[in-house]
């Protein structure tokens, strides 16, 4: 019996699962096998249960033949790319290549004023433990644990991470992380970048818009086919190009357009690229925002918090068209008098916020900010919460 695992899956009370396909003869329960590495070296081990599947659910069986896709219980030390047989001679079969991470960021552990107040695991112990236990079944993760203050995620795109993040916070951990930047590396002297192909499906009076966008980002229109009003437009450009796009493309295309991207390889550097086109709006006060001060507030750019919400000195509260940090106090109320004449109270109407998620936090922040996610919130703050701090670490 041959098998390879293609994937890896946890389970709390079985431990590691072996999950592949069997390609020769049968597998069973309380059996020996050999597990051989792509290099040759050989180790042995005991199954103790066999899962196979019928429709969604996982069914435990007391053999498995050729052709089925299996789970193996007992196997505590087997990675993707191994070959599990019963026949010790038998010569492994061609490992399986996982995609390189294209894009890195950085862990940490939340030091918010707001820091503990909705998350059961904020410490660093508990998130390292945590990242540990996610290079187990996260093939395409790598992790880099030498820094004591912080650790360096390394995924596959804004999605990868942002799914950790998500599975994260619902488990009740407490963090923050910093600005996604692309991978670069040297090859022969050359720098390096990861590019992507990018396929858009969308109405034909949107493709003017998104050729241009994606243009400016380095993209390269490689193809254009016209089925009736839809357009298929085929691009190919480095990753950092599609960071913090996507909330574009579902603006420029009124949510119509279909955006799908797969990473090519490694290709010479691009050159510059200008991304934030937007400047900060920073709190320069703590408690909670006020409708009036928000109404005054929000001619000036776009608000990511609205009446109520807690906000504390150092936090980003919106964006400024004009891309320059302006401080801002959104606890301000309106001043009260005894004098009361006709038109001196206006009505208050504020437009829809713009609601920060995992995903749209990674696409929007900048160098010198971290997205704070907790299990019942996710805000935007600046790494130096006062002024005086921020212009200390730009001298």
């Amino acid at each position: 019996m041959l098998l390879q695992p293609f994937n890896l899956a946890y389970d709390n009370f079985l431990g590691r699962l072996a999950i592949g396909r069997i390609y020769v003869g049968t597998i069973r329960p309380n059996q020996q096998v050999f597990v051989k590495k792509p290099s040759g070296e050989v180790r042995s081990g005991r199954t103790t249960k066999i899962f196979t599947f019928q429709g969604l659910e996982r069914v435990e069986t007391a053999e498995a033949s050729a052709g089925d896709i299996v789970l193996i219980a007992g196997l505590p030390d087997i990675y993707i790319g191994e070959t599990v047989t019963t026949d010790e001679s038998a010569a492994p079969l061609p490992a399986i290549a996982v995609d390189e991470p294209t894009i890195a960021l950085d862990f940490l552990v939340n030091n918010s004023p707001f820091a503990g107040r909705e998350g059961k695991y904020v410490t660093s112990r508990q998130i390292r433990d945590r990242l540990e236990r996610e290079l187990e079944i996260n093939v395409g993760l790598k992790i880099d644990f030498s820094s004591s203050d912080s650790f360096h995620v390394s995924g596959r795109g804004e999605l990868h991470i942002a799914v950790l993040l998500e599975n994260m916070r619902r488990e009740g951990y407490e963090l923050q992380v910093s600005q996604p930047h692309v991978i670069i590396r040297e090859e022969n002297g050359v720098k390096m970048e990861p590019f992507e192909e990018v396929i858009v499906d969308t109405p034909s009076e949107f493709q003017g818009a998104i050729i241009e966008k994606l243009g400016a980002r380095a993209f390269a229109l490689q193809n254009l086919t016209q089925h009736g009003n839809i357009v298929r437009l085929t691009f190919v450009g480095p990753t950092r190009g599609l960071l913090g796009y996507k909330n574009v493309f579902v603006i420029d295309t009124r949510g119509e357009g279909i955006l799908s991207s797969r990473v090519l390889g490694f290709k010479p550097y691009a050159g510059e690229i200008k991304r934030r086109q937007v400047g900060s709006m920073i709190s320069m006060a703590t408690g909670k925002a006020l409708g009036y001060s928000l109404w005054n507030l929000q001619n000036r750019g776009q608000l990511y918090v609205k009446p109520a919400d807690e906000v504390y000195e150092g936090m980003v509260i919106g964006n400024t068209a004009k891309g320059e940090e302006m401080m801002a106090n959104p606890t301000k109320g309106k001043n009260q008098s005894n004098v009361r004449a006709s038109g001196t109270d206006e009505a208050i109407v504020l437009v829809p916020i713009f609601d920060l998620t995992i995903e749209r936090g990674l696409e929007i922040m900048a160098d010198d900010e971290y997205l704070e996610i907790t299990p019942m919130s996710v805000r935007l703050r600046k790494q130096f919460l006062t002024e005086n701090d921020r212009a200390k670490s730009r001298r």
